[in-house]
């Protein structure tokens, strides 16, 4: 779980493969509109003219991993992967960072990971009784040595990735730089996780969103669709199947993609963000509403439904919070009281706005409940008389095997006690949550079918158990 109480997701890739030697750079920008996905650690692997592929990676934010001359000393390099990774599977060591670089017979290749593969021990035990080793505990560098294997297996490089992407279960999105001057990008045949593609007249370049696309001056062309592993070679693209007959009955994109995950100047499977989560405030408003002075949200992904809610309801948007963007995650809190204190470090409420006012506040999640008594404490510490919640996704009630990290599912708040209960922990004069059949209608204009099994369950963690045992033999 990240410091503040909501989840985590694992990751985000992005890579280029250009006519012109700025791989590095502009792969640097790309992870810098990406930070949001994870900031634990940051990598960048660079092909160079030799076939080489140089990787320079480490904890910390973008900015920290390459705070020096780390990007002037890369050489020239048309083609990188580069990775943001907020760790679901091993830990926050460096030795877990991605991209990973693996060496085979014929070359070498740079892999980069979001998402979570749910048969990784599997496949790890049969590859080390193949004599391969592993230095790190991460499901990545397991899908690395996959593919390397598989490709020392193949005739070539392409068949090796198609190969090994068959054997996995779970979730990916992958970015893969190759010796051979390849970019390759795969996904799930699930779609569980996002990932596009862009254009300009320099190249091509994979991302896990759009906005990193637009921000970095590629043109989007569309989404890399389930079960699909395409090529960029010499400002071409070519295109692939991952065998069939891995897809799970019940997966589809992670519909907290649009409520959190994402940025709201990305698109996602044919759906803006803003747009998904400016319905999920207007149907907040159909299913929950109350008489109120004015509305507000949570920075920053509760903004956009709070301003869909207003909108729905009549009842004006109003500012409520300043946020301190000046906090890093390395702020230190040395006393409990410090601590109780972290949020209002962060996010101080504008009392002028909130007076004697009874406000609705949108939130997009609760998970333990812990952030949103210590907001509703300081909002009514600041004056309201009033705070009326709206969570614009239902309750989390499982954890996920594919790439969310969510607190057990004993520390879930929506599970330890009944939504009045809730209300009252967390000093609220009222609480609705967001239905799931409202959720989907708010993203009804996503392309794809969606994962809902944190909400419902859906069967999918019992599913995600047995993938552990279901690795072909073949290997």
């Amino acid at each position: 779980m990240k410091t503040n109480g909501k989840p985590g997701e694992e990751c985000a890739v992005f890579g280029v493969s250009l006519t012109t030697e700025e791989a590095a750079g502009i792969t640097y920008n790309g992870l810098l509109t990406l930070q949001h996905r994870g900031q634990e650690s940051a990598g960048i692997a660079l092909v160079v003219s030799d076939g080489r592929i140089l990787c320079h990676k480490d904890t910390g934010l973008v900015s920290e991993v390459f705070s020096g001359t780390e990007l002037e000393q890369m050489p020239g390099g048309k083609i990188a992967a580069g990775h943001t990774r907020y760790s679901t599977t091993g830990g926050n060591v460096k030795e877990n960072a991605g991209p990973f670089v693996t060496e085979y017979l014929t070359g070498r290749i740079a892999t980069a990971h979001n998402g979570n593969i749910t048969n990784a021990q599997e496949i790890r035990k049969r590859l080390k009784s193949q004599g391969l080793h592993f230095n790190a505990t991460s499901d990545s560098e397991v899908i690395s040595s996959l593919i390397a294997y598989c490709i020392t297996k193949g005739e070539s490089i392409i068949q090796g990735v198609v190969n090994a992407a068959g054997f996995l279960r779970g979730a990916f999105c992958l970015v893969i730089a190759s010796s051979e001057n390849k970019l390759i990008a795969v996904r799930d045949p699930n779609g569980y996780r996002p990932l596009c593609i862009g254009r300009n007249k320099f190249g091509l370049a994979v991302a896990s969103e759009s906005c990193a696309l637009e921000a970095c001056g590629f043109e989007f062309i569309r989404d890399v669709q389930p079960g699909e592993i395409i090529v960029a070679e010499n400002g071409n693209l070519t295109y692939h199947c991952v065998k069939p007959g891995v897809k799970n009955e019940n997966g589809g994109l992670c519909i907290f993609e649009y409520v959190y995950f994402a940025r709201p100047d990305s698109v996602i499977d044919g759906l803006s963000v803003y747009e998904a989560r400016y319905n999920m405030g207007a149907i907040l408003a159909e299913e929950y509403p109350v008489n109120a002075d004015i509305v507000c949200g949570v920075p920053d992904s509760g903004l956009d439904a709070a301003s869909g809610y207003s909108a729905k309801s009549g009842i004006p948007l109003i500012s409520g919070f300043v946020k301190n963007r000046y906090i890093g995650r390395s702020f230190i809190y040395p006393t409990q009281t410090q601590r109780d204190s972290a949020v209002r470090l962060k996010l101080n409420p504008l009392s002028t706005n909130l007076r004697n006012k009874s406000i609705v506040l949108v939130d997009d999640s609760i998970v333990r409940g812990t952030t949103s008594e210590k907001i509703v404490r300081n909002l009514k510490n600041a004056g309201a008389k009033e705070v009326h919640i709206r969570i614009s996704s239902p309750p989390f009630r499982h954890t996920c095997h594919y790439g969310t990290d969510i607190d057990s599912e004993e520390n879930l708040i929506a599970n330890q006690v009944s939504l009045d209960e809730i209300r009252q922990k967390i000093g609220a004069d009222s609480l609705g949550y967001i239905s799931i059949e409202g959720l989907k209608k708010a993203c009804a204009k996503c392309e794809l079918s969606f994962c809902t099994a944190c909400f419902t369950g859906n069967g999918e963690n019992e599913r995600a158990k047995k993938d552990v045992f279901e690795m072909g033999k073949e290997l």
